[in-house]
């Protein structure tokens, strides 16, 4: 990849990093236009001054649109959106992975002792200092 690829790939990966951006992208996935309470709603937990921040972001990227019904993707964003969309396949097979993987039971490490550990009994307390007398 060319030094000016790299620097596309980390413009565009900047602007989707920052909070929220994805899940706003995300919610507006379906092509229905949102008013900025229902879009708020829809990305969830997100402050309406930061909501404010990524829309303006997202607009001057040309991913996101104002119209007269409310915010919807551009052709730009809607491309996007269609090279992310193998992302909720692999996040699916990713997960199941991960839910097999804590599943599993743990496989003990090639040089461990094949012998059970069985934790230390609780013995009784040390025995108290003595206690200075020669005051």
């Amino acid at each position: 990849m060319s030094t000016k690829e790299n620097a596309a790939v980390s413009q565009l990966l900047a602007l989707l990093e920052a909070r929220y951006a994805l899940r706003v992208l995300w919610a507006l996935r379906d092509g229905h236009a949102q008013t900025f309470r229902l879009l708020q709603d829809s990305v969830g937990g997100i402050t309406p001054n930061t909501l404010n921040t990524r829309i303006k972001e997202l607009r001057e990227a040309g991913i996101v649109s104002h119209g007269s019904d409310g915010y919807c993707l551009t052709l730009s964003g809607q491309d996007l959106l269609k090279r992310l969309s193998d992302l909720q396949a692999f996040a699916g097979k990713w997960q199941l992975g991960q839910l097999k993987k804590a599943a599993a039971p743990v496989a003990p490490a090639a040089n461990a002792p094949a012998v059970p550990v069985t934790p230390p009994t609780p013995s009784s307390p040390p025995p108290a200092p003595p206690a200075d007398t020669t005051s």
